[in-house]
């Protein structure tokens, strides 16, 4: 469900950039050769900026990204590092939270006043910021879900599962997980085995028994 998830928002952050891309190439070459603008890709860079980076800090959560500072994390026992793994999934999903209601409060007002941008284009701000607040609301619920499972194996002592769920990833943890990818790479990209055609194998002369016919002419 996580890898599923972790997919479907990294295709999504994916496609907005791609999509602000095109919009930038297509302004530039309005320039150059027509001399007009749209007068709205500063703006649209600034909601795919927005949106992308919120996405970000999920699929950042699902696959252990976030940047944590672990030179002295490995040389901590193993029970206390299990400990502040469990107190960065809280103080993370405390952080996830009050960002949602921030950014619901800020809906409510822009909907109160009736808010646009100061572009050209006067954009009612209600609606970037709603999917900028969906998106908050998604990274919210799943550090919500990740400290409340830590929290409940933590009760239990089920400290490996709260390792695996929260631990910064090792080295080796990396490099599995570039052979698993590059190893899906390789079976996408390889042809599919011919079936129409069977293989004759074809015998190579043995370089031996020339050599050795010749042996027996110079004796």
């Amino acid at each position: 469900m996580n890898e599923r998830l972790e997919r479907i928002l990294g295709i999504t952050f994916g496609l907005i950039f791609l999509g602000l891309s095109v919009v930038v190439s297509v302004e530039t070459i309005m320039r150059k050769l027509f001399n007009m603008s749209m007068q709205g890709a500063d703006e649209l860079g600034g909601y795919a900026l927005a949106l992308g980076a919120t996405l970000a800090f999920t699929v950042a959560l699902i696959g252990r990204a976030h940047v944590r500072v672990d030179v002295f994390l490995v040389r901590f026992p193993k029970r206390l590092q299990t400990w502040l793994n469990w107190l960065s999934s809280v103080l993370l999903m405390g952080f996830a939270v009050l960002m949602a209601v921030l950014a619901c409060f800020t809906l409510l007002d822009s909907n109160s006043y009736q808010s646009v941008s100061q572009t050209p284009w006067a954009t009612p701000l209600v609606y970037p910021q709603a999917l900028w607040m969906i998106a908050l609301g998604i990274f919210a619920v799943l550090a919500l879900v990740q400290a409340l499972l830590a929290t409940v194996w933590l009760l239990r002592r089920q400290y490996s599962r709260i390792d695996a769920m929260l631990a910064p990833k090792s080295t080796q943890d990396e490099v599995e997980e570039e052979l698993q990818d590059l190893q899906a790479r390789s079976n996408i990209a390889a042809p599919a085995p011919a079936t129409a055609f069977t293989t004759t194998s074809v015998s190579t002369p043995s370089p031996v028994a020339p050599v050795r016919s010749m042996q027996g002419e110079f004796q």
